[in-house]
């Protein structure tokens, strides 16, 4: 008796740091088909609710043109005192947030969501404590300077020039980055069967 054979991945996501997360462990999506919904949070709204909310909503707009796929959706959200930071667009918005996380500690919250053949959904929400070190303006001036907090929740890609800022991490790192491939992958295996 074979084997069922694998369905094809479809990534909910246009982020290049979630597909070389993917492909760092094996999995290479047979498509990749973003999500385009209202990003914005609801009055009130807790944070962890927020980020399963936008990594399943990200997954329901997909899954129903991908019949037959897994799908995965997930979405990155940055908390410092409760307070959800955005994904920064201005140069004023990144600095903002560089300036709340600089000698303090903040979450990073992932959500993820996948479906399969069978149209379960199924849910992971993972956290990760992160602490950066005080930041000079200059640092921050430079950092600005180079781009990377361009689209980055919280306005910093960890991967980058941002890990020089980092004095403690707990958890996940790839759950920073975009994506915690360990529940991932788990989710993943789970859904293909």
């Amino acid at each position: 008796m074979s084997a069922s054979p694998i369905p094809p991945l479809v990534l909910a996501s246009a982020s290049p740091r979630r597909l070389d997360l993917l492909r760092q462990v094996g999995y290479e999506p047979a498509a990749i088909d973003p999500a385009d919904i209202d990003e914005t949070p609801h009055a009130r709204e807790l944070p962890r609710a927020y980020a399963l909310r936008m990594a399943r909503a990200k997954l329901e707009a997909v899954a129903p043109r991908h019949a037959g796929a897994l799908v995965l959706a997930a979405d990155s959200v940055v908390v410092c005192s409760r307070r959800i930071l955005p994904k920064t667009e201005e140069e004023a918005e990144a600095r903002d947030c560089l300036t709340r996380l600089s000698g303090r500690r903040h979450r990073v919250l992932g959500g993820v969501a996948v479906t399969g053949p069978g149209g379960k959904v199924q849910t992971r929400l993972v956290e990760t404590i992160v602490r950066f070190k005080r930041l000079e303006r200059a640092e921050i001036d430079a950092y600005l300077a180079s781009g990377e907090w361009r689209g980055k929740a919280g306005g910093y890609a960890i991967q980058g020039r941002a890990a020089a800022f980092v004095a403690f991490l707990s958890g996940s790192y790839s759950n920073v980055v975009g994506l915690p491939l360990f529940e991932t992958v788990g989710l993943l295996k789970s859904a293909a069967q």
